[in-house]
């Protein structure tokens, strides 16, 4: 299975595309969609939008995670980041792909044992479980790979329930 993991955000949105077989996890790529501070908000989401279309038309993934949206502070950081998420779930859409969405508690329960992980532990479980030479230098990306792997994790667990 082939899956896109994706961290939303306006400045950045992290993604991952990672390939599971059995219980191996195989990173094929990694990065951040960054924005210009400059660009409207409109321009924003195009840019995010259109890159988020690019790598799917290169790496066909099956299935799509995305980080779901918490906030308890910053509204105004909500908002933009809930804008973001939407023209990320309407591209996945429009191209038919199956997608799941988890808070950031259940990402970091799944991939560190502990819903309180904080980014450092988050990037080295990523390393450890997808057998990298390093753990990755991108917060955002680091993410998208955790993102990834607890969609992956739940899908094996339903496909065991659902049998």
């Amino acid at each position: 299975m082939r899956i896109i993991g994706i961290d939303p955000g306006t400045a950045r949105t992290g993604y991952a595309i990672i390939e599971i077989h059995g219980r191996n996890s195989n990173v094929l790529d990694l990065g951040c969609i960054t924005t210009k501070k400059t660009d409207t908000q409109a321009e924003k989401l195009l840019e995010i939008a259109c890159n988020i279309e690019e790598l799917i038309e290169k790496w066909h993934p099956d299935q799509a995670a995305i980080e779901r949206l918490f906030f308890s502070q910053n509204v105004t950081t909500a908002v933009t980041v809930a804008q973001a998420r939407g023209v990320i779930l309407e591209t996945i859409a429009r191209r038919g792909i199956i997608h799941a969405e988890y808070l950031p508690r259940e990402i970091k329960l799944s991939v560190c044992g502990t819903g309180a992980a904080d980014k450092k532990s988050v990037q080295k479980m990523v390393q450890i479980i997808c057998n990298l030479k390093a753990k990755p230098q991108i917060d955002d990306a680091a993410d998208a790979i955790a993102v990834a792997l607890c969609h992956a994790q739940h899908s094996a667990y339903q496909q065991l329930t659902h049998v």
